[in-house]
């Protein structure tokens, strides 16, 4: 009887055994079916493209003939090209002042229109109106306005001002670029900043008044602080989108002049690839993905250091 009882045992324990295995055999069938078509879309769609575009960046191809493996010639003209190394101080400008203007205004003019009344909704969706037009023809409507005929120089021949080369002049035609960019993008912030501004909970506002602190201190000490978060995806949006910045260029300033707008972006599309420089231009294509990639980890490494800084 002893026997039988622990032959029985035996096999209800190995039958649950087998239970288990076949249910985390279900349970990871389910999970690869689950994540199976976002697996392979991202494959198609993410993987397989830049694995062909650092491959193609090692060859010589020009669009039409056969691609020959050059190694990394390509990279190595990269760094000692003069024209990539302006096109960087360029893009590094207007990345960085952008990314202040944009980011920095559109906070200041989400916490002045933070309220909840017409007039603040109405000049919330004026600040956001530039954003859902396309950036080429806001880049057209700033050429007419900046123009040597433009409407402000018009204005000011009217009053004996001789015409300003805001698009003309190598270093106006920068700083007229960047305004441009601010202006369009900022709104886009408008939004973000007002929708977090929206969660600060009321409770803090209030125990900020009691405790006497001013709009300023509490702005700095406790709203900035809440929205610390989105601030910092604004700034990566921001940076990422203006160091990819091309289709404003094209129609405002066309790269001009004498190449003081030229973004790395926009050499990369209207020289490189224009010239059949296809392995080189793939080639500075990925150099550019890589700084991109970078310069997101590094703000999001430093904002995180920045909040466990805070807490502990």
């Amino acid at each position: 009887m002893v026997e039988l009882a622990e032959l029985i045992r035996r096999r209800a324990a190995a039958g649950e055994r087998a239970g288990r295995g076949s249910t985390r055999l279900r349970e990871t069938a389910v999970s690869l079916g689950m994540a199976g078509p976002a697996v392979a879309l991202y494959t198609v769609m993410t993987v397989v493209p830049v694995g062909v575009a650092v491959y193609l960046s090692l060859t010589n191809w020009n669009g039409f003939s056969d691609a020959l493996f050059v190694g990394l010639a390509n990279y190595r003209h990269l760094f000692a090209d003069p024209d990539s190394t302006h096109a960087w101080y360029v893009t590094a400008a207007i990345a960085v002042v952008g990314t202040i203007g944009m980011v920095g205004g559109g906070l200041a003019y989400a916490l002045l229109l933070k309220g909840r009344s017409r007039s603040n909704s109405f000049f919330r969706a004026l600040a956001y109106y530039p954003h859902v037009i396309s950036a080429l023809i806001l880049g057209y409507l700033w050429a007419a306005i900046l123009g040597t005929n433009g409407a402000v120089n018009s204005t000011l021949a009217k009053l004996g001002i001789g015409p300003v080369g805001f698009l003309f002049d190598e270093h106006l035609a920068l700083v007229s670029l960047i305004w441009v960019i601010v202006w369009a993008g900022f709104g886009f912030n408008v939004v973000l900043f007002v929708a977090a501004l929206q969660t600060v909970p009321a409770e803090l506002l209030e125990a900020a008044a009691i405790d006497g602190a001013s709009r300023w201190q509490t702005n700095r000490r406790v709203v900035v602080p809440m929205i610390a978060p989105v601030v910092t995806v604004a700034t990566v949006l921001n940076l990422v989108g203006l160091i990819r910045a091309y289709d404003l260029i094209v129609s405002l300033t066309g790269g001009g002049p004498a190449g003081s707008t030229q973004t790395y972006s926009y050499l990369i599309l209207a020289r490189s690839f224009a010239g059949t420089k296809v392995g080189y231009a793939t080639a500075q294509a990925v150099f550019l993905m890589v700084v991109s990639a970078a310069l997101a980890l590094l703000v999001t490494a430093l904002r995180n250091r920045q909040d466990q800084a805070a807490a502990g």
